[in-house]
């Protein structure tokens, strides 16, 4: 494995999915491997797997637990949807611009190699259109449970970047959809990261209008169950990355010059530490 510790960085699916601002990202992780820094980039994809999948003829759907987290509900159908968008045209896709910059990057999904092994979720828990809580049946979605450190370390003893779609192995071995976000803290925990490094498409944590610049782990819960419903997943990943051994995690805005170099001197976005 490389000397330096790795950063782990995930971009959600309305920053990979804006020509302009995926350039801003991409570029900046050229040149931190141009300067031997290891970097393993998690990309989401959701607004471009809702764009194919009414092309299709499927028609998305989302639910929100009872903690208030919002996610992508995946039948059988949009399954098929998700991992041909994310494995097949967003992951190779920005494998291509990075090694039109000379970067030797090679993309996977968290299936192959088994690097990502998820728990199917039979059933879930959600709220429904009354605001009642209901028992639906899980889809394809699913909680991982174990990260093949092996073979994250061993690609990266060939190259700097890896790029890396969240599809997971099941236990059963079915295809799974598993939360961008989970997965970048996993690999992050999995390989003891210098850093997480989560971009979103808002400044960083904001409460009552002012961006946090720190929160101490001891109160990321706190933090949580103040914000919206895709905040306050960042806010949990990140701490439970952080709680396991993480050096720091970032949430920070991907849309500004060198946003993952800003986020980790802490220019930008908010800081979770131990």
């Amino acid at each position: 494995m490389s000397v330096q510790r790795p950063i782990v960085v995930k971009a959600g699916g309305r920053l990979v999915a804006n020509p302009e601002t995926r350039i801003k990202i991409l570029r900046n992780i050229v040149e931190l491997s141009d300067n031997g820094k290891p970097v393993i980039f998690v990309h989401g994809g959701g607004d471009v797997v809702t764009e194919y999948s009414k092309r299709m003829g499927v028609e998305p759907r989302f639910v929100v637990s009872p903690s208030g987290i919002r996610s992508r509900y995946t039948g059988p159908e949009e399954l098929e949807v998700y991992v041909m968008v994310m494995a097949g045209k967003l992951n190779k896709e920005i494998v291509a611009e990075l090694n039109s910059d000379k970067v030797r990057a090679i993309g996977v999904t968290g299936a192959d190699c088994g690097i990502m092994v998820a728990q199917r979720k039979k059933r879930i828990v959600i709220i429904n259109e009354r605001g009642r809580k209901q028992v639906i049946p899980g889809g394809y979605t699913g909680k991982i449970v174990s990260v093949n450190k092996e073979c994250i370390e061993k690609l990266l003893s060939i190259t700097n970047t890896v790029v890396v779609s969240p599809i997971a192995l099941g236990t059963e071995g079915e295809l799974l959809n598993v939360d961008g976000d989970q997965a970048a803290s996993s690999i992050a925990t999995a390989i003891q990261a210098e850093a997480l490094v989560l971009l979103s498409d808002v400044e960083g944590v904001i409460i009552d209008g002012k961006v946090v610049p720190t929160i101490p782990l001891s109160l990321a819960e706190e933090y949580a169950a103040k914000t919206g419903y895709g905040m306050n997943r960042k806010i949990l990943m990140a701490a439970e990355a952080v709680a396991k051994g993480v050096g720091k995690a970032v949430i920070a805005p991907g849309n500004v010059e060198d946003p993952v170099t800003k986020a980790l001197s802490e220019e930008t976005g908010t800081s979770i530490k131990p």
